[in-house]
C-alpha cells in the first residue's frame, strides 16, 4: 500500500507501519526467524520498488537481554535493534558495536542513541530541523548517507 502511495506522488512524507509479535518471552528462536522472514518479505521488494525514493527506518520499542530465561525466550532489555535503508543510505554497521560479554547487568550497553538515528533521518531526509522534534538533543550520525 506505502509503495503504491509513494507511486502515485501522495502528498505525504511519512508513512508508518508496524509489526508485532516481537515480545519473546518463549519460544524465540522459532518466532523469530518467522518474523523476520516476515519483515525480509515485505522489505525486500518495497525497497526494489521504490528504494531510490524512499528510506526506511525499521526499529523496536524495546530491546532483548543478551541470555535466554527458563523458557527459551529472552525479556526486555536496554538496547534495541535499527535499520537504515534506501535511498542514499550507506551500508554497513553504523556506531560501536556492542559487546555480548561486556554487559550492563545482564543488558547490552547501549553504544547509540536512537535519538541520533532519528534526528540524522530528520535532517538529511526530510530536510527538518531535529530540535523542533528533538528537543535538547544535538547528536546525530556522520556517514550514514553518502553526500
Amino acid at each position: 500500500m506505502v509503495a503504491r502511495l509513494i507511486e502515485a506522488g501522495a502528498p505525504c512524507r511519512v508513512y508508518s507501519a508496524s509489526l508485532g509479535g516481537f515480545d519473546t518471552h518463549s519460544d524465540e528462536r522459532a518466532t523469530q526467524q518467522r518474523l523476520l522472514t516476515e519483515l525480509d518479505a515485505a522489505l525486500t521488494p518495497f525497497v526494489r520498488r521504490v528504494g531510490k525514493r524512499a528510506v526506511v527506518l525499521v526499529y523496536s520499542e524495546f530491546g532483548r537481554r543478551v541470555r535466554a530465561n527458563a523458557s527459551d525466550g529472552t525479556d526486555h532489555g536496554t538496547a534495541g535493534p535499527v535499520f537504515l535503508l534506501g535511498a542514499g543510505v550507506k551500508g554497513g554497521f553504523h556506531g560501536a558495536q556492542p559487546s555480548l560479554t561486556d554487559l550492563d547487568d545482564g543488558d547490552l550497553v547501549q553504544t547509540t542513541d536512537f535519538r541520533d538515528v532519528y534526528a540524522t533521518v530528520l535532517d538529511r531526509v526530510l530536510g527538518t530541523e531535529p530540535s523542533r522534534v528533538l528537543t535538547d538533543h544535538t547528536g546525530q550520525l556522520d556517514g550514514v548517507f553518502a553526500t
